[in-house]
C-alpha cells in the first residue's frame, strides 16, 4: 500500500502540468436513475485521460534516475501512449509506442502528433506488450510497464480530488484496464479511512478481471472481444489483482449493447462524448439500478477519446462491432 505522503508528492509533481479536473453532479442522470451522479471528469485533462497523472508521474521517475533524453518504448492502444507522449516532452525524453494491428487511425494520429514513434504489431494488446518488452531489451531502451506502483500512486491523484470533493459518497464505479484506475482508488480511500464501496467494471466478452476476482486467482481468457478497446484486456496484472481483490467491493460485467446505450445516455445529459470505457460504469450503475437508489454514487469518466466512426456509430443508435 502507498503512504499518504507518496500520493501527496505524486500530487506536487502532477500539479506543474495539468490542474485538477472536476466533480460534477448532473440533473438528467440522477432522475433518469433515482440516486445522486457524480461524474470524476478525467476527460478534461490536456490529454482527455486519466492516463496523463501516470505518466507524468512515470516521466518524472526516470528524470531523477537518468536524466534527460531518455529513451523508452510502451504498449499501449491508445491513452497510455498518448500520456506518454505528452509527459515525455515535459521531461525532455522520446519514445516509441507499440500498438495493436488495426488500432484506431485516429489515435494512431494523435499518438504521432504527439510525438511518439508508432510501431503496429500483433492482434492484441497483450501481443503488442510482449513485443514492446522484447524490443526495449533488444534496443537498450527503457521498457515502460502499463502498470506500475507509481502509476497507481498517479492515479490515486484523481481519487484524492473526488474523495476531497465528496466525502460521503457510497459507491464509485470505475472501469478496469490493467487496473492503475482502480487501485488508485482503493489507494486513496483507504488512506482517508473512506467506506466507500468501489467496484470495477468489464466488458462480458474481456471478462478476464471478473472471473479472476470470482475464483480468487488469475485467469486469462483466449479473447478480449469488445468494441471498449480501453478494457479489452485477456491476461489480468497479478500485483493489480492482488489489490482489487483485497479492497474492490465487485468487478461487473456489462454487455456492448449496455455500454452503448450508456454512452448515449452521458451524450444527452452531459453534451460530452465519453470513451466506451468511461460508459461501461453507467452501464454498470444502470445495469444494477435497484440497489443504489437514494445512494450518492461516483462514476469515474476515464475519457473522452473515441473515434469519431464509432462515435457516430453510437449516437446513431447502433453499437459497433469489436
Amino acid at each position: 500500500m502507498l503512504s499518504l505522503a507518496t500520493v501527496e508528492t505524486a500530487s506536487d509533481v502532477i500539479y506543474q502540468h495539468m490542474q485538477p479536473t472536476p466533480t460534477y453532479s448532473w440533473p438528467l442522470l440522477n432522475q433518469l436513475y433515482g440516486c445522486d451522479i457524480n461524474i470524476k471528469h478525467e476527460n478534461y485533462g490536456p490529454t482527455g485521460s486519466f492516463k496523463v497523472r501516470s505518466s507524468l508521474m512515470y516521466m518524472h521517475h526516470l528524470q531523477q534516475v537518468h536524466g534527460s533524453g531518455v529513451s523508452f518504448i510502451s504498449a499501449t492502444r491508445g491513452n497510455h501512449g498518448l500520456s506518454l507522449a505528452f509527459a515525455a516532452r515535459k521531461y525532455l525524453m522520446h519514445g516509441g509506442v507499440v500498438v495493436p494491428l488495426g488500432n484506431s487511425s485516429d489515435m494512431n494520429a494523435a499518438l504521432q502528433a504527439e510525438g511518439a514513434f508508432v510501431i503496429e504489431h500483433g492482434q492484441t494488446f497483450d501481443e503488442a506488450h510482449t513485443f514492446a518488452q522484447d524490443l526495449a531489451a533488444e534496443s537498450n531502451k527503457v521498457f515502460v510497464p502499463a502498470f506500475d506502483r507509481l502509476h497507481v500512486a498517479g492515479c490515486a491523484t484523481y481519487a484524492m480530488e473526488l474523495f476531497r470533493a465528496r466525502p460521503h459518497l457510497q459507491a464509485v464505479f470505475v472501469p478496469v484496464g490493467l487496473g492503475c484506475g482502480l487501485c488508485g482508488l482503493i489507494t486513496a480511500r483507504n488512506l482517508l479511512g473512506l467506506k466507500t464501496k468501489i467496484y470495477g467494471v468489464v466488458a462480458e466478452k474481456a471478462d478476464a478481471y471478473a472471473q479472476s476476482f470470482s475464483k480468487r486467482e488469475l485467469v486469462t481468457t483466449q479473447s478480449a472481444d469488445t468494441f471498449a478497446k480501453g478494457i479489452a484486456i485477456c491476461t489480468p496484472n497479478h500485483e493489480a489483482l492482488s489489490i482489487i481483490m483485497s479492497g474492490a467491493e465487485d468487478i461487473i460485467s456489462v454487455s456492448d449493447d449496455e455500454i452503448a446505450e450508456a454512452m448515449r445516455e452521458i451524450h444527452r445529459a452531459t453534451h460530452t462524448l465519453c470513451e466506451p470505457a468511461a460508459g461501461a460504469t453507467l452501464a454498470a450503475l444502470a445495469k444494477n439500478k435497484e440497489d443504489f437508489y437514494h445512494q450518492r454514487v461516483a462514476l469515474i469518466y476515464c475519457g473522452q477519446n473515441v473515434d469519431r466512426e464509432l462515435a457516430l456509430q453510437v449516437l446513431n443508435g447502433r453499437t459497433p462491432a469489436p
